[in-house]
């Protein structure tokens, strides 16, 4: 991952495409910046992290931007999004995700709301970065509460 963002950042250049050469050289240098803070090695999971926090803080941002009604940075923010969307793996459908929180439920077999992080904790690992986990949360909350 870390090295077609590179290449890509490279291909931005020469076609002067300025919103996506500045929007991979923000997340190259966040990788960078995590490979060092943390010292560990650059894979493809600490671009998906990355990755993910990027999506979720410009998600954030357009919150804020449609209270101010500033409408040119939303649309900006939204094209960054589809440009770092494109190095997420395949997102799950709803029918597949609700299969495999199914699958977790069944393996974990929770009794009350207070199992939650032991879900999440199974549940992470298998949908990390094929969906929002947002949604993962409020699915799993409903289902807790369905008990």
């Amino acid at each position: 991952m870390y090295e077609n963002i590179k290449k890509d950042i490279i291909e931005s250049m020469k076609a002067h495409d300025t919103l996506k050469l500045q929007t991979l050289r923000g997340v190259k240098g966040s990788v960078d910046l995590e490979h060092i803070n943390k010292k560990v090695e650059i894979t493809d999971e600490l671009v998906l992290d990355v990755l993910t926090r990027e999506i979720k803080t410009r998600r954030e941002s357009i919150l804020e931007f449609e209270k101010g009604n500033r409408n040119d940075l939303i649309e900006k923010t939204n094209a960054e999004i589809e440009i770092l969307t494109k190095y997420l793996p395949k997102q799950l459908d709803s029918s597949e995700l609700n299969e495999i929180i199914s699958e977790v439920f069944e393996k974990v077999k929770p009794t009350s709301a207070k199992d939650m992080g032991l879900i999440m904790k199974e549940l992470t690992p298998l949908v990390k970065g094929k969906c929002d986990m947002k949604e993962v949360s409020l699915i799993i909350k409903d289902k807790l509460s369905n008990l």
